[in-house]
């Protein structure tokens, strides 16, 4: 009873006393001062009994004592039962008083546990330095997650993204820049383990000594007379998310100047390196040169604005050109003349004038036989129609006008695709391990079937040894939103031939997704560990 009116006298704080919804370290707390009270009347309970014993031995030998005293003297007997009482009431004095100590101390306890950690938000709220990070408030700030700026697409069914550290990214694209392009096999994550330790440690070696003396194994396919290398940089300069958020007015421009720093840094890259720029006419070339051997840039904007070039593209791939200028590197000009590309147009391309013709289409039997690819029929419909758009009204009315419109923009943009791809092996083609990187829109080179997709076969028929295949070419998204790679949704799309019956001939948008800045978290879909 005792106990009872003891613990009643605790002192609790209001907030505490008040709180209708206890959080989870009110709970805590109570359960832990509890656990202290047990301890604390646990400790008090054996301190009580060693005492106890200690009294039960005094005693006893106290009434030995006595019992031989009163064989010699009985009037002793008196005295022992007098100093009887007194003991007991020592004993029940002590236990009182432990008993009142320990809940004393218990109630300190308590009230401290409940005072630094107040369960509501009423109560006075004070920083714990030494609470861990994430139980602290950042005050309704949001904090978005890091993500990396660089994604492989993985060649897997259906494609996934592995996202790459920025600290790997130079390394990346400084092996573009040696020519070893990208392989179209899925990757593996093949780490040592105890299991392949020792089979590693023997074969690997054996692979390693072959490839360093070029004996069989050794990858003699990335080099020579007979191998050039190809990079395309896909960007439409519109300043998407991506774009926009890295603070830099020409977002595209800027991230595509700062992977061509990194591509051409290796030394072989001197003298055999080209940018090939997509927006210009062939016909601009001696306006390149002349810039690039020194020229003012008033002069070349003049030029290509009386070639008919679009001035606000010319503005949009002023960084790029600044570039090469600096690097002395040669820059190409690639598209069909203007002219030319009005008459396909209306007419296709049997209207256009043979001798012109033979200039944009070197192959022109494997130019033919390529419509009826069915991977490329995949691209056709699921990539390169999706961008057509009707002249007009009544010929989007008119289903017949609309077919035959339609016809002529597809001969349109294989011409376009052809006359690029031919320009760019042309001139790799005379160079061994020659690199050419390649500014493009997005829809001429997304699903590795516009220029991109025709370097390979262009450059067998150039040169019959050539070792130039679908590795060699490695195409780069820049900045992409969902929009660009023919997504309705948020997600980035990664692919197309999604049906049972297309598997075969399923194509990964790019080979890599390089952003300016963090993408949302909503855009990157089937996203693996980060490498």
């Amino acid at each position: 009873m005792k106990m009872k009116h003891c613990c009643s006298d605790i002192i609790v704080p209001a907030a505490a006393r008040y709180s209708n919804k206890p959080t989870m370290p009110s709970v805590l707390s109570s359960i832990s001062s509890l656990l202290l009270l047990v301890a604390s009347c646990r400790q008090s309970v054996e301190a009580f009994s060693a005492s106890s014993n200690r009294r039960q031995v005094v005693s006893h030998q106290i009434c030995n004592s006595a019992l031989f005293a009163s064989r010699d003297d009985g009037n002793n007997s008196d005295e022992d039962d007098n100093s009887r009482p007194i003991q007991n009431n020592n004993s029940q004095i002590n236990r009182r008083e432990a008993l009142r100590s320990a809940v004393t101390g218990a109630a300190l306890a308590t009230s401290s546990t409940l005072i630094t950690q107040p369960s509501t938000a009423n109560a006075l709220s004070l920083p714990n330095p030494f609470a861990p990070a994430y139980t602290q408030s950042n005050n309704g700030r949001y904090i978005p997650g890091k993500r990396c700026t660089a994604y492989l697409v993985d060649t897997t069914i259906p494609p996934s993204l592995i996202p790459y550290r920025a600290s790997r990214e130079a390394a990346i694209l400084k092996n573009l820049g040696m020519g070893y392009g990208t392989s179209k096999a899925p990757f593996i994550e093949d780490d040592i383990t105890l299991n392949n330790m020792m089979n590693k440690a023997v074969f690997g070696s054996i692979s390693a000594v072959n490839n360093a003396v070029g004996g069989e194994g050794a990858d003699l396919a990335r080099n020579g007379e007979n191998y050039q290398s190809f990079i395309f940089l896909g960007a439409n300069f519109d300043d998407t998310f991506t774009a926009a958020a890295a603070g830099e007015e020409g977002g595209d421009a800027q991230l595509a100047v700062g992977l061509l720093e990194d591509i051409c840094k290796p030394k072989e890259r001197i003298g055999n390196t080209a940018i090939g720029l997509s927006f210009c006419p062939q016909g601009c070339q001696e306006l390149l040169d002349q810039y690039v051997n020194g020229g003012s840039e008033s002069a070349l904007l003049e030029g290509l604005k009386g070639k008919g070039v679009d001035e606000q593209l010319t503005m949009a791939h002023l960084p790029i050109l600044r570039f090469a200028q600096k690097k002395r590197f040669p820059l190409l000009a690639l598209a069909p003349e203007s002219q030319d590309l009005d008459t396909v147009r209306k007419g296709g391309l049997q209207s256009l004038d043979p001798e012109k013709r033979e200039t944009y289409v070197a192959d022109a039997q494997g130019f033919i036989a390529l419509t009826q690819d069915p991977r490329f029929k995949l691209y056709t419909e699921k990539s390169l129609f999706k961008d057509f758009r009707p002249s007009s009204a009544a010929v989007a009315s008119d289903e017949a006008a609309a077919k035959a419109e339609q016809g002529n923009y597809f001969a349109e943009k294989i011409l376009v695709h052809e006359a690029c791809a031919t320009c760019i092996s042309k001139w790799a083609a005379s160079r061994p391990d020659a690199l050419v990187v390649t500014i493009a829109p997005i829809p001429d080179v997304r699903f590795l079937g516009g220029i991109n997709g025709r370097v390979p076969r262009i450059s067998q028929f150039l040169n019959k040894d050539s070792l130039v295949d679908d590795e060699a070419v490695t195409t780069i998204l820049l900045n992409p939103n969902a929009k660009e790679t023919l997504s309705e949704s948020k997600w980035l799309r990664l692919e197309i031939g999604t049906s049972p019956r297309n598997w075969a001939y399923q194509t990964k948008v790019a080979d890599y997704l390089w952003f300016s800045s963090m993408p949302k978290v909503n855009m990157i879909p089937r996203m693996m560990n980060e490498q």
